[in-house]
């Protein structure tokens, strides 16, 4: 069997140098059915390798489960690989960030207030050592030593900018040998000083997250790993984005040359991302240094393929400059074609304060409940309280995470987002309270990982603190199915939510489309039951991306869910993306 390992100078396939040149593609992030175009036209440009992350939170959405079907199937992924020819890095963490909902962590892990994450605590270790368990029941026999693709597996990930428990590190590496990993294991750290050598461990190779000053940086990584091969595990040759933000990009030319400088002084590297893929769902994390930043739900990333799979010119750029230290094939990818552009009428509007009961379940609370205290943890909940006697007051909550709508007697009062740092509003009088509180995405990064979901700390009525709620689990899932027989009422003129509506549309074979929602407000978008993710008027995503897989040769079926105002009840599929305006 092949063998891999870490020289003084090189990684060595069979005792001879060799240079890992892998793209990162997040099975998680693509439709199953188009990961083999993925990985082939990372092929095609050069790469030897595919590198992906393991999200803990989308394999175990709840303890004593762990779900590999379907989009999940990392085995699956794996075999595609190597039917490829092409090598494999995993990185399982347990902590990945990745722009994840909570950067792969799963929240019911929090409901343990004595459990601390990313640290040598024993009820954290033990849910770990299960997590791994797992995934490397998976990957274990995948090993090249073994006849498979998987020649590195990565420990933590950047574990220098968050701590420095090296007890905690060590025990992640025993326990992959354990498991029965026996590939060369890396860590990844930003190249300073204090991040390298924080997140590093004598014995396992370090290797640096960077996306310019190549020499520079690869300098400061030899200084902390002073034998063997040098990597850039993660080449940062695009950027994420936020709502209300533009949309990033990276200038090709620029990206290309410091790939260009590092593939030069004999590096290896992982283009982050090769293939960014989709935040389908509603599994987005988000960022927060003072203010809240949800993600889009495209991970387009600016990479080489974009959202859809098509090569960018970014693809050929790079594709250019790996030809200049290695042989590339010689074919490239199909060009891109226009999306079919499709019309129908939105209707049969289903709306959520009129009958409540079909959209979940209520439950009667003492006290207002965070969204970590119920179970599952929903992502939209509705909360029903009353207010009393009629003279008018403020409404206030200790913390909203991370959006609140609130209706007085039916009537919309006012909107409050974390962001904004809102958590007070005024109200007319006494009456029935509703809430409509969204999560908006999990904090992926830093400090406040972990945090809980909904309305923090309760609630006061000109301070008086609020008592007897209910609470309504939105079941999304349930969402395409609250509808009747199609062709029904017509959605005429503008729309306010929450409402959810429906279109039928044809197609003539399964295609990918874009959906355009500019027209719409706030909400969340199906197609055949796939929920695609969230949309925003705010920005500075336009269109959602539906892949081929999902769509059928004949009727099809849309289902929107409205948390706002819906301008123009018709769906719109155009023939390009659009993720929104530059800063250029």
């Amino acid at each position: 069997m092949p063998e891999f390992a870490i020289g003084d100078t090189d990684f060595l396939l069979d005792g001879k140098p060799f240079r890992i040149l892998s793209g990162a593609l997040h099975y998680f992030r693509v439709h199953p059915a188009q990961w083999a175009d993925r990985i082939e036209k990372a092929r095609l440009m050069g790469l030897n390798t595919i590198e992906t992350y393991v999200p803990w939170n989308a394999h175990s959405p709840e303890p004593g489960r762990f779900d590999c079907t379907g989009g999940l199937d990392l085995d699956r992924f794996l075999r595609q690989i190597a039917d490829a020819g092409m090598h494999a890095i995993v990185r399982p963490g347990p902590y990945i960030c990745a722009e994840w909902d909570n950067g792969g962590l799963p929240a019911w892990l929090l409901r343990d207030p004595e459990l601390r994450v990313r640290q040598r605590e024993p009820r954290y270790l033990a849910a770990v050592r299960e997590y791994l368990d797992n995934v490397y029941r998976i990957v274990a026999p995948h090993q090249i030593g073994r006849g498979g693709p998987v020649i590195l597996v990565q420990v933590e990930n950047e574990y220098g900018a968050y701590g420095k428990d090296k007890e905690y590190l060590a025990e992640l590496v025993r326990h992959t040998r354990a498991a029965g990993i026996t590939v060369p294991l890396t860590t990844v750290d930003q190249p300073t000083p204090e991040m390298l050598e924080n997140g590093g461990l004598d014995g396992v190779h370090r290797t640096a997250s960077f996306g310019s000053n190549s020499a520079e940086r690869l300098e400061t990584l030899r200084a902390h790993q002073p034998t063997g091969p040098l990597m850039c595990s993660e080449f940062w040759n695009g950027w994420f984005d936020h709502w209300g933000a533009h949309h990033h990009t990276t200038p090709v030319e620029q990206a290309a040359a410091d790939l260009d400088a590092l593939l030069a002084a004999g590096a290896s590297v992982n283009l982050y991302m090769f293939h960014g893929g989709t935040n389908f769902g509603l599994t987005n994390g988000a960022n927060d240094k003072g203010v809240y930043q949800p993600l889009v739900t495209s991970y387009d990333y600016d990479a080489p393929l974009d959202e859809a799979g098509h090569a960018t010119e970014k693809y050929y750029a790079f594709r250019d400059v790996i030809s200049r230290h290695c042989k590339v094939p010689d074919a490239v990818p199909a060009p891109a074609v226009p999306a079919p552009a499709l019309r129908a009428p939105l209707r049969d509007p289903v709306w959520l304060l009129e009958e409540p009961a079909r959209w979940g379940i209520w439950r009667a609370h003492d006290r207002l409940p965070t969204f970590d205290e119920l179970t599952p943890a929903p992502r939209l909940a509705l909360l029903r309280g009353q207010i009393p006697g009629t003279e008018p007051g403020i409404l206030a909550f200790g913390e909203v995470r991370d959006r609140a709508t609130v209706f007085l007697d039916g009537v919309l009062v006012g909107t409050l987002l974390r962001e904004h740092h809102d958590r007070a509003v005024p109200l007319p009088g006494g009456g029935e309270l509703l809430v409509l509180v969204e999560d908006l995405g999990r904090v992926n990064y830093g400090p406040r990982i972990g945090e809980p979901k909904g309305i923090i700390g309760g609630a006061e009525f000109d301070g008086r603190p609020l008592s007897g709620w209910e609470v309504l689990p939105i079941d999304l899932d349930g969402v395409p199915g609250l509808f009747g027989e199609p062709g029904g009422i017509p959605a005429d003129g503008p729309l306010a939510g929450p409402v959810a509506v429906r279109a039928e549309f044809e197609a003539e074979e399964p295609a990918d489309l874009f959906l355009d929602t500019g027209d719409w407000g706030k909400g969340m978008a199906w197609v055949n039951g796939f929920l695609l993710g969230r949309y925003w008027r705010r920005g500075p995503q336009r269109t959602l991306y539906v892949p081929g897989p999902v769509v059928r040769a004949g009727r099809n079926e849309l289902v929107v869910l409205e948390l706002d105002t819906l301008l123009r009840p018709e769906a719109k599929f155009v023939p390009e993306p659009s993720l929104g305006h530059t800063e250029a």
